[in-house]
């Protein structure tokens, strides 16, 4: 493993790790951040490079920071994974690690703008980006004090909870979710809603004090040093901390005279030589990008971060049904219901009428779980009545996961057999802050083996079905089950005239 960072007086004179990609483009993008209306952040940008044009756009591939369905796309199917990273065996655990690459270098050296373009570039599921930002220490009264006066030093390793940081990481790196703190630059303190991260095989972690901690350094796969030239990190920084934060001229460069640049000649720059690779003018080296995705997409293969569908199908048959499900009584209407939804020769208007009335029932039945007080009103007749209303804020019923501010939630599914579409829209709700015991998932139908997913996933979130078949075939569809339930409400499992299909069932 990489040694701890060399101090300040320690000798240079070791040999450089590899630079990527030296002398093919010298662009250098420009920072993220949106210049407001201010004329000093507009003057600085006018001292940054053009951003190149040269390039075709790459794909884009959405992070696990936002709501990011829990599936492992491959040449011939897309896989999910019971909001697990796709690596984990049949009995729920582990059996490999998530690949964490480090991303170092100094202040406004444009680590996060790499961090997404090889985001970006993997094009892969499951990628979180994780920022070291976020991991500032909670300031004392004094410490704030000194931080609005521009004389408190965010550039020391002392400044960030490095035993947070690892833990942290190591959950990520375990398939675990994890909270976040969210750390406001404008105030120096943190927010106090915390954000969700949830496990992946890929997670990039940057900061200018990546490689600072001998633990953290064990945790990372791969190091990566964005070196860009000091005085482009001094215009990206005042343009960031003018137009974003809300600091001026003179107090950011008092700042960077006083602790930035210290710093980076002190713990930052001596890092380079723990780095397994050196990326030169940061975004705008895309050949040094190129070279790493290559080289992830190559560690991943090599760890053989796939998972056998068919053991975790069947890794549940010994196991009771969670706690969290309720399904509704199997009256002889439901039977009935179920009878004729279930038969292939049912005609399409059957199917929609009986499967809507089912619908209803299950319904019915998961408004019962919603919290109701005691409430009196009075009749038409000028009489009161002692009955019951709503206890909660507000109800939403949705089909598809939109803008919500919690406080119950009735998700519908039409039917869950490895618990996919369910797991997915789960994720999106709870990326908009609903807490995971205010949502009901209901579910036509499901198979046992995504009522565990699910219940695996997330523990905490009511799963309401009208039954629950045992199997499913190795198309992981639903055995008895109903078969598609959207081919047969829309009309569209009906073989097309002249189609291949149509011709091989005439021959039969």
């Amino acid at each position: 493993m990489a040694a701890p960072p060399a101090s300040a007086n320690a000798p240079r004179s070791s040999p450089p790790p590899p630079v990527a990609g030296d002398g093919t483009d010298r662009t250098v993008a420009k920072s993220e951040a949106a210049c407001e209306d201010r004329s000093s952040a507009e003057a600085l940008d006018r001292l940054l490079p053009p951003v190149g044009t040269g390039h075709s756009p790459r794909k884009r591939t959405t992070s696990q920071c936002k709501s990011e369905p829990p599936l492992l796309r491959t040449s011939k199917r897309t896989i999910y994974t019971a909001g697990r990273p796709p690596w984990y065996n049949e009995h729920g655990t582990q059996s490999k690690e998530a690949f964490a690459i480090g991303l170092g270098g100094g202040s406004a050296s444009g680590k996060t703008t790499v961090a997404r373009m090889i985001i970006e570039a993997l094009d892969v599921p499951w990628v979180v980006l994780l920022s070291m930002d976020s991991f500032y220490k909670v300031l004392t009264q004094q410490q704030q004090e000194q931080a609005a006066l521009h004389n408190y030093n965010f550039d020391h390793p002392d400044a960030f909870d490095f035993d947070l940081i690892v833990s942290t990481l190591q959950k990520l790196k375990q398939g675990k979710s994890v909270k976040v703190p969210v750390y406001d630059f404008t105030t120096h303190s943190r927010k106090k809603d915390w954000k969700t991260l949830y496990g992946a095989n890929v997670i990039i972690f940057e900061g200018i004090m990546a490689f600072a901690d001998k633990t953290l350094l064990e945790l990372l796969d791969m190091k990566i040093f964005v070196d860009t030239d000091s005085d482009i990190r001094l215009v990206r920084r005042l343009r960031r901390d003018i137009s974003e934060r809300g600091r001026d001229i003179a107090g950011v460069i008092k700042q960077y005279n006083k602790f930035v640049k210290p710093a980076f000649d002190q713990y930052i720059q001596p890092t380079m030589r723990l780095a397994d690779i050196v990326v030169p003018r940061g975004s705008g080296n895309t050949v040094a990008i190129d070279l790493i995705v290559q080289h992830v997409h190559s560690q991943l293969e090599e760890r053989k971060l796939r998972w056998d569908m068919a053991a975790l199908a069947s890794a549940h048959q010994c196991h009771p049904l969670p706690r969290t499900l309720s399904v509704l009584k199997s009256t002889p209407q439901v039977r009935g219901m179920h009878t004729i939804i279930r038969d292939k020769e049912t005609s399409r208007d059957e199917f929609i009428f009986y499967s809507k009335r089912l619908m209803r029932l299950l319904i019915e039945h998961a408004l019962s779980f919603l919290p109701f007080q005691d409430c009196v009103v009075q009749t038409p007749q000028g009489q009161d009545y002692a009955g019951k209303c709503y206890a909660g804020k507000q109800l939403h019923y949705l089909r598809l996961p939109k803008d919500i501010s919690d406080d119950h939630v009735i998700l519908m599914d039409c039917t869950v057999s490895t618990g996919a579409a369910a797991m997915m829209a789960v994720r999106v709700l709870l990326d908009h802050d609903v807490p995971e015991d205010k949502i009901f998932l209901l579910s036509l139908l499901m198979a046992e083996m995504g009522v565990h997913s699910v219940a695996y996933a997330f523990p905490r979130v009511r799963i309401i079905t009208t039954a629950v078949d045992k199997r499913v075939n190795d198309l992981f569809r639903i055995i008895p089950g109903i078969g598609n339930f959207g081919d047969r409400y829309f009309g569209t499992d009906a073989i097309p005239e002249g189609s291949d299909e149509e011709e091989a069932a005439s021959m039969g």
